[in-house]
């Protein structure tokens, strides 16, 4: 059942559907929205209560004008969409810029975060590189080219080996990127961009951890991703060989069975 709701002052779209009592929030990436989500979150809907929405700026949800849209901001909407829906807590699973997201929402909201899951994401603050990267996809978007974003980043989200059978997929999320208001991909970038290293704060957190890695992802390399496994020995850490960026979607059986054993540990904490 999807639903429009004023959470933190921002109009925003979710769904919450499922079966269940224990609760799972999937935070979905960077352009993307909660139809991302859509065949993943019916499959955990037969035994887990699944909420999905639209992060500020993305899909339906309104980001008020902001100049930065910040993962603090974000991660403040959820945890207003969590009070609206009437989850006491939950297990996060954020998707790339959903998994900064997420982080800050344990960060901010640790009552309402009984596991958190980093799909497709990282705990650390930009690099120099990485800053530069944004950068100039910020300057894409402000001389009027987001096209050119809408060309490569959803192709370049999937390992090569996959992107002929998630085609459609594909192009889905490269419509999604030319939905997005220009202004809210400049704020977006802005935010991620900004954002604070989480190391240290993962390993202070006492609840359950997972980390998900594809070992074809074009955007965290196997030896970047093996360096986070590295700095977090207290979270549990899973491999999707056949996936890039988006293994959820390349590889949903394997994603929907790392991600059931992971809630059922946070059940027996």
């Amino acid at each position: 059942m999807e639903k429009f709701i004023i959470a933190n002052n921002t109009p925003v779209r979710y769904a919450d559907a499922g079966k269940g009592t224990q609760a799972v929030l999937l935070l979905h990436g960077y352009l993307e929205s909660i139809e991302v989500w859509e065949t993943f979150a019916g499959a955990l809907g037969k035994h887990y209560r699944v909420l999905r929405m639209d992060l500020p700026g993305h899909g339906f949800s309104d980001w008020g004008g902001r100049e930065v849209i910040t993962m603090e901001y974000m991660a403040d909407t959820a945890a207003a969409v969590l009070e609206s829906a009437g989850v006491e807590k939950c297990t996060v699973v954020g998707h790339s810029m959903g998994g900064y997201v997420a982080l800050a929402l344990a960060a901010n909201h640790p009552e309402r975060v009984e596991g958190l899951v980093l799909f497709h994401s990282s705990p650390n603050a930009d690099t120099p590189e990485k800053a530069a990267n944004r950068q100039r996809e910020i300057e894409l978007v402000e001389a009027g080219k987001k096209e050119m974003l809408a060309r490569v980043n959803p192709g370049k989200g999937f390992a090569e080996a996959n992107q002929k059978r998630c085609a459609e997929a594909i192009e889905d999320l490269a419509e999604q990127v030319m939905l997005t208001e220009d202004e809210a991909i400049v704020a977006i970038l802005k935010g991620m961009s900004e954002r604070k290293d989480r190391n240290e704060q993962m390993r202070q957190m006492k609840i359950p951890q997972l980390m998900i890695f594809g070992r074809g992802d074009n955007y965290i390399p196997v030896a970047a991703a093996e360096s986070m496994v590295a700095a977090q020995p207290q979270a549990d850490a899973a491999w999707l060989d056949q996936s890039g960026h988006m293994g959820f979607i390349e590889q949903p059986k394997e994603s929907e069975d790392i991600l059931t054993a992971f809630l059922g540990k946070v059940a027996h904490q």
